[in-house]
């Protein structure tokens, strides 16, 4: 799989896109588009990346996403005789109302908002279940003049909400070329969709039709990383969701993250998170517990 650049196709006479999906899994690939977006699941669970970060989604996910800011929905426990994903979309630029119509005074908080989402905006459960209802409203709505009332009125609320997180607190596509993002997506791409397997830098290399010594200065170059460090932070961030979301054992959960060595792993993850595998899990759940989930 490689990074896609995605084309939104606007209707004639419309300015954004809404769009309801379903599927049964999430087909779109590790994409990139101009336009932002903005994203609500009704149906389905799995990992969402964006950028370089891996999280859990479910029903009820909604994200923001800036310009740019690489991304996929990847669909598990999928019944092959049932719809299993439904979501739905809005596409649109940041001058779809014209250049200058986010700059007025009363569009200050919208503007902000907009910005903060180059990073990629996640928000929590009760902001997502009321946006949820007006974006199907969005979706039903056929006067043309009417939904924009409704998706700036989306954004509105959006621009209220203190009841979101950040997801990429460092985003590395914001300010590389055109033909940098695209060959580090390239490579993005690559390892989202292989990091649990055996994984080379040559492989890597030549997507980009780089030597892997060439190869590995300008990884570094462009996103501050390593390749290899840049792979173990996907298995990393893997297993310690599958820590703390199943009861899998130890073992079962590094080789399914990408770890061929399981001492490798138990020193790398400790490493990385100042706890052994088992202590991490342990820690977790006593969270959990003391707040009573």
């Amino acid at each position: 799989m490689k990074a896609t650049y995605e084309s939104v196709y606007n209707l004639p006479a419309t300015s954004f896109t809404v769009r309801r999906f379903e599927e049964k899994y999430f087909s779109a690939p590790y994409h990139f588009h101009p336009e932002l977006e903005l994203t609500f699941i009704i149906k389905g669970a799995g990992k969402r990346y964006v950028g370089g970060r891996i999280d859990d989604y479910d029903a009820g996910d909604l994200v923001l996403l800036g310009e740019n800011l690489p991304h996929c929905w990847k669909t598990e426990l999928v019944d092959d005789t049932e719809v299993n994903s439904i979501s739905m979309v809005v596409h649109f630029n940041r001058d779809f109302l014209g250049t200058n119509f986010f700059t007025i005074p009363e569009m200050k908080r919208i503007s902000k908002l907009l910005h903060l989402s180059k990073n990629g905006l996640y928000f929590t459960p009760e902001t997502a279940c009321e946006i949820g209802k007006s974006m199907e409203a969005l979706v039903q709505e056929q006067n043309t003049v009417a939904r924009i009332g409704l998706f700036l009125n989306i954004l509105d609320r959006l621009s209220f909400s203190t009841d979101f997180k950040v997801l990429e607190q460092q985003n590395l596509y914001e300010h590389i070329s055109v033909v940098e993002r695209e060959k580090i997506n390239k490579v993005s791409a690559f390892i989202v969709d292989h990091f649990q397997k055996p994984i080379t830098i040559e492989e890597a290399a030549s997507l980009v039709h780089l030597s892997p010594h060439a190869f590995c200065k300008y990884f570094k170059k462009v996103t501050r990383k390593t390749f290899m460090e840049t792979v173990i932070d996907y298995r990393i961030d893997f297993a310690t969701q599958r820590l703390c979301d199943t009861d899998l054992p130890v073992t079962q959960i590094a080789f399914e993250s990408g770890f061929a060595d399981l001492s490798n792993f138990y020193r790398t993850f400790k490493k990385r998170k100042q706890l052994s595998p088992l202590a991490y899990r342990k820690v977790f759940l006593n969270a959990d517990a003391a707040l009573g989930i």
